[in-house]
């Protein structure tokens, strides 16, 4: 087995080049679609508003437990190559279901964990159809697991519910200590648990030959000769892959993969390094399908993957799929409009890379605002640089003060992209650029700046 020294990798040419990809939570957690994917847990919480509602809607936990939604969980519009479709709609090059949330219920064929999706169900091998539909679009695969989570989830403060059942392990696992329920327990997982971790990534690894392999917070608790099991098994004897993985906080040692931030805990900083910053098209706090859902405008998931995109990141966008395996319209109609303006205007963002600096402008939390003529940020591909405007000017031109004369000599030609050649003069304030007659993307208008390099 392989020490940390040996498992140090870059990330591939394919994803510093992608920019942009699509994953998917979708599990038993999709029937009840109450407040958010953490229902499986929090239903097991005496006096937690979804442990209410279960029981006032499904009865008492003994009576009616997490298990009890699987039957239910029959997938009956699942089609992959729907999904297919609306992944390379939207722009994304890589994408992949949640293989396994915190659960325990395996989302592929598994031999491993009999609590899965082929035996139970929807009766499907939900990660195998997806990577062949996937891949027969180009797309490369996401593998996404949260499965460390499993350490103490189930344990409820309800001592009568189902998850203390000793018939009820193949569920739930084993009985733990109420304690181990904390973020970062006293207890850690013992070697059993640490064994059927790493096992159930091998299976995906071998099965289905995942391009990005993505984990969760969380992962410390699993020991470290576990966590270098793992990537021995997909990094060097599985080398052939020339994969990746993807981890979050300090959960794996710098540089063994590729930093995550999640949305409300890291913020939008430039890394020397590729980087992701995974987010939700949800606008509530849920990764899956809630009743009513109400999504996030595409408007600001394209100013975001800008954001990301021009200081060096890559955006991970979730969305969840209903519970039949069908996506709600609402969902739909903004992944189209991301795919829209990435059809038009992928050239700043796919194969870029960063310019001298990120941007400039007065707004900084792009996710939830809206920039305005004053913010740009820019990429680069070759000797050309990208401007994207987070706003309409009022007075018909833009002023780029970052462009200064010094800054980007002997530019020879400015252009929207998807449109026409714009008047420009460059001063020592930056580069002034006229507004073109039509507002194609109001919000992420996309100038190219070309430069004489003779």
């Amino acid at each position: 087995m392989a020490g940390w020294d040996d498992l140090y990798r870059s990330a591939p040419q394919w994803y510093q080049d992608a920019k942009f990809g699509l994953f998917f939570h979708w599990g038993v957690y999709s029937v009840p679609a109450y407040k958010n994917e953490w229902y499986s847990r929090n239903m097991y919480a005496v006096g937690n508003a979804a442990n209410e509602w279960h029981i006032a809607h499904y009865g008492e936990l003994s009576e009616f437990g997490y298990k009890d939604f699987i039957p239910i969980f029959s997938g009956e519009g699942f089609d992959p190559e729907a999904w297919a479709d609306l992944v390379v709609r939207s722009g994304a090059k890589f994408a992949g279901p949640v293989t396994e949330h915190a659960d325990n219920y395996s989302m592929w064929d598994s031999d491993v964990n009999p609590n899965n999706c082929v035996l139970t169900g929807p009766k499907r091998d939900v990660t195998g159809e997806c990577v062949e539909a996937f891949r027969a679009r180009g797309l490369k695969i996401l593998a996404t697991f949260h499965h460390q989570w499993l350490w103490g989830w189930f344990m409820s403060t309800d001592v009568e519910a189902d998850s203390y059942v000793p018939a009820n392990e193949v569920f739930y696992g084993p009985a733990l200590p109420l304690e181990t329920n904390r973020y970062a327990p006293y207890r850690l997982p013992d070697d059993g648990f640490n064994a059927t971790w790493v096992a159930k990534v091998k299976e995906v690894v071998e099965k289905y030959q995942p391009d990005m392999v993505y984990f969760d917070s969380r992962s410390n608790i699993i020991s470290e000769a576990a966590r270098q099991e793992m990537l021995t098994h997909y990094y060097i004897d599985n080398a052939a892959l020339e994969g990746i993985i993807s981890y979050k906080q300090e959960d794996f040692p710098a540089g063994v993969g590729i930093f995550d931030a999640e949305i409300g805990v890291g913020d939008l900083e430039p890394r020397e390094d590729p980087w992701q910053f995974d987010d939700r098209l949800e606008a509530s706090v849920t990764w899956s399908i809630v009743q009513d859902p109400v999504y996030r405008d595409a408007g600001l998931v394209i100013q975001e993957l800008c954001e990301v995109v021009s200081k060096n990141g890559t955006l991970l966008l979730n969305v969840g799929p209903q519970a039949d395996g069908t996506f709600h319209p609402n969902a739909v109609t903004q992944i189209n409009a991301i795919g829209d303006w990435l059809g038009i205007c992928g050239d700043a963002i796919y194969a870029t890379r960063p310019w001298a600096v990120a941007g400039e402008g007065p707004t900084e939390n792009v996710r939830d605002n809206y920039g305005t003529a004053e913010d740009f940020r820019f990429t680069t591909k070759g000797d050309d640089i990208y401007a994207i405007a987070f706003g309409w000017p009022e007075n018909d031109s833009w002023l780029i003060t970052s462009f200064t004369s010094a800054a980007l000599p002997n530019v020879s030609r400015v252009s929207v992209v998807g449109g026409d050649e714009l008047a420009f003069s460059q001063t020592e304030s930056g580069l002034e650029v006229t507004a073109p007659a039509a507002q194609p993307y109001p919000n992420a208008c996309v100038l190219k700046i070309e430069r004489n390099q003779n």
